[in-house]
């Protein structure tokens, strides 16, 4: 239709809509901030630190404390991140476990989607010189317990690029690394290695979810924009409008918002299971949910109607 009308005010209308998420890192010093926030633009994010993102990540580490409350307590889509999960402590599963669950708990405390991180393997960047250290590690081992027992402890390799890979990977990408050399894998492949065990990619994956709702409200605000359009005088807007398509293109961003918080969507394709789907979500959005979730029944409530519709003819 924007094409079909040639109307630069349409096409700006889809170019917001299809733009990408922007996303502020927040938090507190010591925490890992620039390092995260480094790690999502790597990732393919836009990262802003204006007051136009979409989304907030929050940054913590180890305890919430009253500064990291006050910042997911902000109005608007957010998502915990927390940081340094390869420091959680020992336990089942070892530390990135112990983080997960420490995640969870704080999900239960503050009801805000977290998902734990290590942010310095998601960036980190090995040069041949590290490489090499590695693999001497790999084939003479040393002391990984402590920090300072890595780095004082008699080796061959020297103390300054055990203080590089330090920096690079600290104890924990150290020890993976070297155990996945010693597995058989390819030098080649170690950042690709790390950055899997780093778990930005689960972050990523939480953040889509956490944007659903942002897609969802960008495609309310089009089509109020589109409405004002055609009342003032857009033919094709309104021909538009009257159709199908709006209304099955908000169904489907306010499914994505209600799957996102964890509630399954029927996606059946018959009279009965349309009209069925209609039912269940026009009592979904007449309980006790908040207003974002009110609007999603009922999209999801008409554009099952609409569905249903197509069927019977």
């Amino acid at each position: 239709m924007a094409q079909r009308s040639c109307d630069s005010r349409i096409s700006e209308l889809v170019d917001g809509l299809r733009g990408p998420l922007r996303v502020a890192v927040r938090g507190r010093d010591g925490v890992g901030r620039a390092t995260a926030a480094a790690a999502l633009a790597q990732a393919g994010l836009t990262v802003t630190d204006g007051a136009d993102a979409d989304i907030a990540v929050v940054v913590v580490a180890e305890a919430l404390k009253p500064e990291d409350r006050a910042m997911v307590a902000a109005p608007g889509p957010t998502l915990v991140v927390l940081n340094k999960a390869d420091l959680a402590g020992f336990g089942a599963g070892g530390p990135i476990a112990v983080a997960d669950r420490r995640a969870a708990d704080l999900q239960a405390r503050t009801g805000v989607p977290t998902v734990p991180m290590v942010a310095l393997l998601a960036v980190a960047s090995l040069d041949d010189e590290l490489i090499a250290a590695l693999g001497v590690l790999a084939a003479e081992p040393c002391d990984l317990t402590t920090t300072d027992g890595f780095v004082s402890a008699e080796h061959s390799l020297p103390r300054g690029v055990r203080e590089r890979l330090l920096a690079t990977l600290d104890l924990f990408g150290i020890a993976h690394a070297v155990l996945a050399l010693g597995q058989g894998t390819p030098a080649e492949a170690l950042e690709a290695t790390l950055r899997r065990l780093s778990q930005v990619d689960r972050v990523m994956s939480r953040l889509t979810a956490v944007g659903a709702e942002v897609r969802y409200q960008r495609t309310r605000s089009a089509l109020v924009s589109l409405r004002a359009l055609a009342a003032a005088g857009a033919p094709a807007v309104a021909e538009y409008l009257s159709g199908d398509e709006p209304v099955l293109a908000l169904m489907a961003a306010a499914v994505d918002v209600v799957e996102a918080a964890g509630l399954p969507v029927d996606d059946a394709d018959d009279r009965s299971a349309h009209l069925q789907r209609a039912v269940v979500w026009n009592r979904y959005s007449r309980g006790p949910v908040n207003r974002l979730h009110q609007h999603c029944g009922l999209d999801i409530c008409r554009g099952s109607l609409r569905l249903m519709q197509r069927a019977a003819l």
